[in-house]
């Protein structure tokens, strides 16, 4: 099948403005798959009624079908005529009904030539679905919109090489047919919109377990995979169970159905789908051992396997409305994983992971060509709106709501929200009346973080007045234009500070006009353009510590001191704080570097924060994991971020001249720290303690490996050589491929040579490789372009390769354009057959106004070039607003 659909059809605008309700309601729906590799035959029969909403007589029927062989329709069990419907690209119009009708619809699909993995698709030697946002559609004609739930009764009848035959809900029956060929029958007791359909048919093998609900109910939990992957799935097995365990405890929510099924894939555009009892997973999100997989990975697949289940409520008993409401469901159960996480590891650093994530992604999609709003206003092409405005950002805002109104009051706020609307599509608003009704409170301000796009900028200014005793906070916001949208109104922002005395211990606070002080954290609300907050016995000038646990997604603005700085590095009780004053001060160090880079001054650390990273290094009653965080530098595409127009090389030059000084000045202390992690031999183990030892080793050598000592170099191969987990040999392998080493080809070709079978591991080496920071790192990608395990199909491997080189600010923005002309040449390959993933690639074009005079030139000359390329609707939209 084609997956470009040319540019004629690109330029329809949706807007949540003309939103009306469907004409035609569904009560049942039986689907019937006759499953053939290059013609698989679906027929659909559909229980129709006209929709109460709508007054007057029956409006023509409107069905939603791409790339589909129409065979048959029946109306009422009579086929109709040809002149009695119209087909064309998009949909199918029957030009008469009556107000409750049944159709059957018999279509062709072909499956095995399905590139885009939208719909069923045949990948791998395994049938599989993707459906959402709109992919059903690419199965049969139907009125693919999020409103229209039916109950779903699936027949799927195959060959036997595909034994496992599943879709969602309830096996009824399962047989072998005269044929030779066998079948299987799926009930979904549960009303659910198409896009929640799934249908997975392969040579798999199964985990199974049990679990024991709350109310007593025993569940039949399944995992699938490929038989080489059989013994990667107890890890992921694990995590559902203490998934479901949580949601019971936490929110009190229950599993509805006797089986949870979740089958893993090689070929899959996103990380996971959450179809209703049947999951499907990108494997990267599913396989876990220790030989394969790091402890990033292992916490990864805790998180997708959390978020997917918990959208069994949040998103799948209670769905969206349309498409412009996709946050409702995304940013809700984001925090839900995200709560999740928290509670099953290290809170400090899930944190400050989540932010960073914010912060490297979010905020330059609010300031670029793309933003949108929360819910947005209007979209061309919705695979483009699933970004991280829709799902961080989302989770932020449902996160500044349990922050105004307690933890307590929101999970009572969730369960009514839940009760309210079980089994119905609703809005964004429905929820926060919810929200509203639990915490008696008015969110009406608050709902502009909806509405609004943009990242606000809150100031904060301090007067102290020593003889009163008064701390008096003058704080203002203001959020700059986005597309669209030129004037911005107040958000209700809730800002949570701190005060700090002068040994760092945590301050009471009072407000004037209140009673006695009863807490050291305390949330001030800003809903104006400005506001003035007066604390009163302040009996001395205490440190500030604002914004704890980032309460509110807002760049901060507030003028500390180095010294203040340094001091709430040292002694900030919260832990985010103490690594965002770290991080600030190491920013403001950076950003004065690449100052003296351009003005062709000496490059060098001030004597007073390499003292202030030192004593952080030498904390030994910090959790490791936290230090590693506190100590690592901010990313180059972070400090990119705080220039007006950057110049790639400069950063890298200036990041790398820094860790360079700090591995030398703080070379024995670092070489000690690393000695002592490893000095108890460990069983490989996910408990926080040794997660956090093996993180602060793997920096330690990161670091010291920029010396290129021979001592150093050669600890990092032993490492490499003698690891007994993929945590350690990957950190040792990354250090080598950095450097200059001359064993450094022998490392990448025997890494290659013992994991080549393993898909996931070979998405690394690709990815380590064009990450590197070695001068040579356009050349090495070009080549791995060529190498016999690089493929276009399969969107990880085109993540780890093409997705890893334009995060490589120095080698993606070469000084003479060769990575951008790369990146389009593999986006527009990709675009023939993959548009969502070709979209996705195309991410970094969208910043191109933010370079120096020259880059920016030149990817925008690139970018102009690609306009003028037919393009699937998914990436015109993208190219054609970058250009605005």
């Amino acid at each position: 099948m084609n997956a470009s659909l040319g540019r004629s059809e690109t330029s329809k605008t949706n807007y949540l403005k003309d939103y009306k309700s469907p004409p035609y309601l569904l009560d049942q729906v039986e689907l019937n798959f006759n499953l053939k590799d290059s013609a698989t035959q679906v027929s659909s029969v559909l229980h129709l009624s006209l929709n109460p909403d709508r007054e007057g007589v029956p409006e023509p029927l409107i069905l939603d079908g791409e790339q589909l062989k129409l065979l048959e329709v029946k109306l009422d069990g009579q086929i109709l005529e040809s002149h009695q419907y119209q087909q064309d690209d998009v949909h199918l119009q029957i030009h008469q009904v009556p107000s409750e009708f049944t159709l059957e619809i018999k279509t062709e699909i072909d499956p095995l030539n399905n590139t885009a993995l939208e719909g069923l698709y045949l990948s791998s030697g395994n049938f599989c679905t993707q459906c959402e946002a709109q992919g059903f559609r690419r199965i049969t004609f139907y009125p693919d919109r999020p409103d229209v739930l039916a109950r779903f009764r699936v027949r799927i009848e195959a060959e036997k090489k595909y034994p496992v035959l599943l879709s969602n809900g309830n096996l009824l029956e399962e047989g072998k047919l005269s044929s030779g060929r066998h079948y299987a029958v799926w009930e979904d007791p549960f009303r659910k919109p198409c896009y929640l359909f799934a249908l997975v048919a392969g040579d798999l093998v199964c985990l199974e377990d049990h679990y024991m609900t709350a109310s007593g109910r025993d569940v039949l939990l399944q995992i699938y995979v490929e038989e080489r992957n059989g013994d990667y799935c107890d890890h992921a097995m694990l995590s559902l169970k203490k998934s479901m365990q949580w949601d019971e405890e936490t929110f009190g929510l229950e599993y509805d159905l006797d089986r949870y099924m979740i089958v893993a894939v090689d070929d899959f555009n996103m990380g996971a789908m959450e179809n209703k009892g049947l999951n499907i997973f990108n494997s990267k999100y599913v396989l876990a051992h220790p030989d394969t997989a790091t402890d990033t990975d292992y916490l990864g697949v805790e998180s997708v396997i959390g978020h997917e289940y918990f959208h069994n409520w949040t998103g799948n008993r209670v769905t969206c409305r349309d498409w412009f409401q996709l946050s409702l469901k995304e940013g809700l159960t984001v925090f839900r994983d995200q709560q999740f996480s928290a509670d099953m590891n290290s809170a400090a650093v899930k944190r400050i992971d989540d932010v960073r994530i914010l912060r490297q992604y979010q905020f330059p999609e609010d300031a670029g060509p793309m933003a949108h709003p929360v819910r947005p206003a209007s979209y061309q092409e919705i695979n483009n709106f699933y970004t991280t405005t829709i799902y961080n950002k989302g989770a932020e805002v449902i996160r500044m709501m349990q922050t105004l109104i307690g933890r307590k009051k929101f999970v009572e706020g969730v369960q009514l929200y839940l009760n309210r609307h079980d089994g119905l599509a609703v809005t964004c608003d429905d929820f926060v009346k919810a929200i509203e009704d639990a915490g008696h409170i008015d969110l009406s301000t608050f709902k502009r973080w909806y509405s609004q796009a943009g990242t606000p900028q809150v100031r904060i200014e301090q007067e102290y007045d020593a003889d009163a005793q008064t701390l008096t906070l003058k704080i203002s916001q203001e959020c700059a234009e986005t597309p669209g949208q030129r004037e911005k109104q107040p958000f209700h922002i809730p800002i949570a500070i701190g005060f700090l005395g002068a040994t760092g211990e945590d301050l009471s606070l009072r407000l004037a006009g209140e009673g006695t002080p009863a807490a050291t954290t305390r949330v001030l609300e800003l809903t104006q353009s400005a506001q003035e907050f007066s604390f009163v016995d302040v009996a001395q000038r205490p440190i500030l510590s604002p914004l704890r646990g980032f309460s509110a997604p807002v760049r901060l603005h507030c003028d500390f001191s180095d010294a203040d700085l340094a001091f709430r590095m040292a002694h900030d009780s919260d832990s985010f704080n103490r690594w965002e004053a770290g991080q600030t001060l190491a920013l403001q160090e950076l950003l004065r570097m690449y100052n003296d880079h351009k003005q062709g001054r000496e490059l060098a650390l001030q004597p007073m924060y390499i003292e202030a990273w030192k004593e952080a290094l030498i904390d030994r009653q910090v959790d490791k994991s936290l230090l590693t965080q506190l100590l690592t530098l901010p990313s180059e595409q972070y400090l990119a971020d705080h220039l007006e127009d950057y110049d790639p090389q400069i950063i890298r030059d200036v990041r790398d001249q820094a860790m360079m000084q700090l591995a030398k000045e703080c070379q024995s202390v670092l070489l000690q720290c690393y000695v002592e992690c490893f000095a108890t031999e460990r069983t490989y183990s996910l408990a926080p303690l040794d997660v956090g030892y093996r993180s602060f080793a793997n920096f330690c050598l990161s670091l010291l490996m920029q010396l290129n000592e021979p001592e150093i170099n050669e600890l990092c191969l032993q490492q490499y050589h003698t690891a007994t987990n993929m945590t350690d040999r990957l950190a040792a392998f990354s250090a080598v491929t950095d450097s200059t080493m001359p064993e450094r080809q022998d490392i990448i070709d025997d890494f290659y040579r013992q994991w080549q079978q393993h898909p996931l591991l070979l998405d690394k080496w690709f990815s380590l490789q064009a990450l590197s920071h070695r001068p040579e790192t356009y050349s090495a990608v070009r080549q791995l372009l060529q190498h016999p395990a690089f493929t276009l199909k399969n969107p990880n491997r085109v993540r780890s390769l093409l997705g890893a080189f334009y995060q490589n600010l120095s080698a993606f923005h070469r000084a003479d354009g060769a990575g951008y002309q790369l990146l389009i040449e593999q986006i527009i390959q990709l675009d023939q057959r993959n548009p969502q993933v070709a979209a996705r690639m195309a991410a970094p074009l969208t910043r191109w106004k933010r370079l120096e005079p020259k880059r920016r030139n030149l990817l925008k000359q690139e970018i102009i070039r690609l306009q003028q390329v037919e393009l699937s609707r998914d990436l015109y939209e993208i190219i054609n607003k970058s250009l605005l």
